[in-house]
C-alpha cells in the first residue's frame, strides 16, 4: 500500500485530459489499488464507461442521465447544478473516505468550477484535509491557483490542431 497519495491535474485546451486520468486509473486498478470516479458535466453514457464498469477495483458514481455543456444551460438549469454538483461532491467525498479508495478520479471538476457551478473553495478544503494517502486526480480547462498550489502533477495537454477546427462532429468512441 502506498504511503504518500498525491494530486494529479490534466488541464490544457488539448484532447486528452480525461483519456490520461482514465489510463491512470487502469493502471492503478491493475496494481490492486481501489479505484473510485466520477465525471462532472458528463451524463452516464460515456463510451470509457462501459468498459471501466466491469473492472474489478474501479467504481462510478452515476451523475446526471442527461446533460449539456455550461453555456448552453438556462440560468434555473444552472442553479440546479450547483445545487446538484455541491451535493454530488460531498457524496463522493463521503464515498472516498468510507470506502478506503486509493484513488479518486473527479473528471472535469475543474471545468465545473470555471463553469460557476461548483465552488472552487470546496474541491481546495477536500484536498487540505484528503486521507493522507488518497491519490486524486482532476481534469478540466483552466484550473485556479488554490488548485495548482495543491497539486504535485500538473500536466497541460495543448492543442495544436483538432478536426473540430474542420467542422468535424466529435466521433463516439474518440472523442466522447
Amino acid at each position: 500500500m502506498k504511503s504518500t497519495g498525491l494530486v494529479h491535474i490534466y488541464c490544457g485546451d488539448g484532447k486528452g485530459k480525461t483519456t490520461t486520468g482514465m489510463g491512470l486509473c487502469v493502471r492503478a486498478a491493475g496494481y490492486g489499488y481501489r479505484v473510485l470516479i466520477y465525471q462532472f458535466m458528463k451524463n452516464n453514457r460515456t463510451s470509457e464507461r462501459k468498459v471501466l464498469e466491469k473492472v474489478e477495483n474501479i467504481t462510478i458514481i452515476d451523475g446526471l442521465e442527461e446533460e449539456k455543456f455550461s453555456f448552453q444551460m438556462t440560468e434555473k438549469e444552472k442553479e440546479e447544478r450547483r445545487l446538484f454538483y455541491g451535493r454530488q461532491l460531498e457524496r463522493v467525498i463521503r464515498e472516498a473516505k468510507e470506502g478506503q479508495y486509493d484513488v479518486l478520479f473527479l473528471d472535469e471538476v475543474i471545468y465545473t468550477i470555471r463553469a460557476g457551478l461548483l465552488e472552487e473553495k470546496r474541491v481546495v478544503d477536500f484536498l487540505d484535509h484528503k486521507p493522507q494517502t488518497l491519490e486524486v486526480i482532476m481534469t478540466g480547462q483552466g484550473p485556479g491557483e488554490e488548485l495548482i498550489k495543491r497539486a504535485d502533477y500538473v500536466s497541460e495537454i495543448c492543442m495544436r490542431k483538432h478536426p473540430f477546427q474542420k467542422g468535424q462532429p466529435a466521433r463516439d468512441g474518440i472523442e466522447r
